[in-house]
C-alpha cells in the first residue's frame, strides 16, 4: 500500500486517505472511503483538483472487510456485531449478560501487527444493547495473510468472548443473625435489593434464621426446593470460614465448598460452595454498603448460570483490589 496524491479525475476507485471537509466545517468524505465516479464529480463540484490517496496492493484487503471478517468469529451468545466507519467493528450484547473472556487468546491476537481487539473485563456484566467489544484495524489495508492465520486461530481455540445471557435469574436470600434473623433482614435488605437491581436480577425467595447450624442448614434445605439460580447468605457476623457456623450448615444441608478466601478487597472473607450445581454465597461484611466488593464481580457469572471455579476465584486478584 502507497499513499499518493493524484488529481481528482484519476482517483475513483482508490482509497482516501484523509477525511475531506466542506468550508464550513461539513464532513464530505471520511478517510478510508473508496471513491466512486459520483464522488469524483461532487470533489469535482466542490473545487478540489488534488486528493491524498492510496490503492490496495496484492495479497492486502479493505479494512472494513477485515474487521467484519474478524468480528463474525470473535464471540458468542447475545452478541451482535455493528460494522463502524474507518476499519471498526463493534460488538454488542443484544440481552442483559455476563461477558466472559478468553484473556489469553486476546492477547495472543493483539499481538499482531494489523489488528487490535478491546473487550469489557472478564466476568462484567453487560445491559441490553451496550458496547462489549471494539475492533480496529490499521489504516485502509490489511494483509490477506494475517486475516486468514487470524481466523484459524480463532477457528481452532474459539471465541475470544462470550455475552452469556442473564435470564430470569431466580435468586434466595438467607438473613442471618446469632439472636434474631428480622435483623439482617432489616440491615441489609434495600441494599441488597439496590445490588441485585444493578444485574437485572432481584431477590425471589427470602427466609430469616437464628445463626444456628441447624436453623440455617434447615433453611438452606428449604431454598434449595425452590431450585434458585443462586442462593446468598447475608449474615450480620464475620464468619471465620469452612468451619464456622455458616460453613457446617453448608455441609450439613449437603454442600461442597468450591473456594475460600477470595483475593478481592473487600470481599476476601467469600466462601462459595455448591449444592446440585447451585451456587451458595456468603460473603459477610459485603452487605453492609452498596460500595463495590466482590459480590458484584462474581454475581454477574453467576447469575448467567456460569459454574465459577476456585482457580477462576484464585484469578481475581489482579485488579481486586476494589478501593
Amino acid at each position: 500500500m502507497r499513499a499518493q496524491t493524484v488529481d481528482v479525475r484519476q482517483s475513483a476507485g482508490r482509497i482516501l486517505c484523509c477525511t475531506i471537509f466542506r468550508p464550513g466545517g461539513k464532513k464530505l468524505l471520511s478517510k478510508g472511503h473508496t471513491l466512486s465516479s459520483d464522488d469524483v464529480r461532487v470533489l469535482e463540484t466542490e473545487g478540489m483538483q488534488q486528493v491524498w490517496v492510496t490503492e490496495l496492493e496484492d495479497g492486502e484487503i479493505p479494512e472494513d472487510q477485515a474487521v467484519l471478517e474478524i468480528a463474525t468469529r470473535l464471540g458468542c451468545g447475545a452478541v451482535e456485531v455493528r460494522a463502524a466507519s474507518g476499519g471498526r467493528a463493534n460488538l454488542i450484547a443484544t440481552a442483559d449478560s455476563c461477558l466472559l473472556v478468553d484473556e489469553d487468546l486476546l492477547k495472543q491476537i493483539n499481538c499482531t501487527a494489523s489488528l487490535v481487539i478491546a473487550t469489557g473485563s472478564n466476568f462484567s456484566f453487560a445491559a441490553a444493547g451496550q458496547r462489549i467489544a471494539t475492533i480496529k484495524s490499521a489504516p485502509f489495508a490489511v494483509s490477506a495473510n494475517e486475516i486468514e492465520a487470524m481466523a484459524g486461530m480463532l477457528q481452532e481455540r474459539g471465541n475470544v468472548l462470550q455475552a452469556r445471557p442473564i435470564h430470569d435469574p431466580q435468586v434466595a436470600v438467607l438473613y442471618a443473625d446469632p439472636v434474631h434473623g428480622d435483623r439482617a433482614r432489616q440491615l441489609f435488605e434495600n441494599i441488597m435489593r439496590q445490588r441485585l437491581g444493578n444485574f437485572a436480577a432481584q431477590p425471589n425467595f427470602v427466609l430469616v434464621s437464628v445463626e444456628d447450624e441447624h436453623a440455617i442448614s434447615r433453611a438452606l434445605t428449604h431454598l434449595m426446593k425452590a431450585r434458585p439460580t443462586l442462593i446468598l447468605i447475608a449474615s450480620t457476623t464475620a464468619p471465620q470460614g469452612p468451619d464456622d457456623v455458616i460453613g457446617r450448615a453448608m455441609v450439613r444441608a449437603g454442600a461442597s465448598f468450591e473456594r475460600f478466601l477470595a483475593p478481592v478487597e473487600p470481599g476476601s472473607l467469600m466462601l462459595l460452595g455448591y449444592k446440585d450445581d447451585v451456587p451458595i454465597v456468603s460473603a459477610p461484611g459485603c452487605y453492609r454498603s452498596t460500595k463495590k466488593n466482590v459480590l458484584d464481580i462474581v454475581l454477574p457469572p453467576l447469575l448467567a448460570r456460569y459454574r465459577m471455579t476456585g482457580w477462576e476465584v484464585a484469578a481475581l486478584g489482579h485488579g481486586g483490589l476494589l478501593s
